[in-house]
């Protein structure tokens, strides 16, 4: 065995190790940061505090998490007014287009108001948790909520839906997320 097989070793690996340094270095380091490899390479990544326990996966989250039944509800009425509001600008609309997209959009504005009323009936704060019976009745108010304006706007979406290019309804038919607790987020409550 040669003299130049251990110091060439040693070598590859301590360029090895300082590529592999350097590639993972934070880009904070990166840029600006210190120029020494070695207190760069000695550097920890930050971790992670851990979670509270009445934060979210702690033990008793939602028995701190305050209930505002009517801020909720009102809150998923904004969502769905700028969705529509995406929506129009996605679609970048023709001027063909336009009476049926506005003739969509009373419809759907006609059914916010309704259910406006409907969130502004209902409590600021729950002060003791409902009932199974309760929240069962509860989610059947929603659900009959949710039918009646889908037969108020339907009739309307379908004629836009049919004024549209390939192109068009491609956008509108693409998943959106829908934001914490909507469809991406179920199997996680």
């Amino acid at each position: 065995m040669s003299f130049r097989s251990p110091v060439f070793a040693l070598s590859t690996a301590v360029v090895a190790a300082a590529s592999l340094a350097w590639t993972s270095l934070p880009a904070s380091a990166a840029n600006g940061g210190s120029d020494d490899l070695l207190e760069l390479a000695q550097t920890t990544p930050p971790t992670n505090p851990p979670p509270s326990p009445g934060g979210p996966g702690g033990p008793d989250h939602r028995e701190h998490r305050a209930m505002n039944p009517k801020a909720f509800c009102l809150d998923q009425i904004a969502r769905r007014a700028g969705n529509r509001a995406y929506i129009r600008l996605r679609l970048d609309l023709k001027a063909d287009q336009m009476a049926a997209w506005n003739a969509f959009a009373k419809a759907s504005d006609d059914a916010d108001v309704k259910d406006v009323a409907r969130c502004n009936a209902l409590p600021t704060e729950l002060k003791e948790k409902p009932s199974y019976v309760e929240r069962l009745t509860m989610e059947e108010n929603v659900m009959k909520a949710r039918i009646e304006r889908i037969d108020a706007v339907k009739p309307s979406l379908q004629a836009l839906y049919e004024t549209l290019s390939p192109e068009q309804k491609a956008v509108l038919d693409s998943p959106r997320p829908m934001g914490r607790g909507g469809m991406h987020h179920r199997g996680r409550r």
